[in-house]
């Protein structure tokens, strides 16, 4: 029986996180996905249904599009910690900022929290054939966290979005 290496696990809930459940499967924590695609609750398919308008309309003083920044910023970091060692110092208050998007701005930043994840994950996969590390667990770990985190704080900020 093979097992599923540990950073593949990870990988499979940072998966769910950012693109939402595979269509008509069960899900570890989204609401799941229909086979016809609908539900998806994932990371990009909350930025990717929203205007940029949508994204830039503030609620308790913050919005969507900041959020989404600051999501991509975070796994871009990771990347650059753990493949580089680059240890910063990192603008994580800069990293929500600008709030608003313009319509360009607003695709450019969906396609970038799309391309950052595809990184985290690429990277990621070069370690299976490493011996498995707290530094990976716990980076891919706080990945997953973090994301799920944001991912919550968009969907609850969406209730305050008109139109979403």
């Amino acid at each position: 029986m093979n097992s599923q290496h540990p950073v593949e696990g990870i990988l499979d809930i940072l998966k769910e996180a950012v693109e939402g459940g595979v269509p008509g499967q069960g899900t570890a924590f989204l609401d799941g996905t229909g086979v016809d695609g609908t539900g998806n609750h994932g990371l990009l398919a909350t930025l990717e249904g929203l205007s940029a308008t949508q994204a830039s309309h503030e609620v308790l003083g913050t919005t969507i599009a900041a959020h989404a920044r600051h999501t991509a910023f975070h796994m871009e970091v990771i990347v650059r910690w753990e493949r580089d060692g680059d240890r910063g110092p990192f603008d994580w208050k800069g990293s929500f900022h600008p709030l608003q998007v313009e319509p360009q701005e607003w695709s450019a930043l969906c396609s970038r929290v799309r391309h950052a994840f595809l990184a985290l994950d690429a990277f990621a996969r070069t370690q299976l054939d490493q011996p498995v590390t707290g530094d990976i667990t716990g980076g891919l770990c706080g990945a997953v966290a973090h994301v799920a985190y944001h991912l919550g704080a968009m969907r609850q900020l969406l209730k305050g979005v008109p139109g979403a």
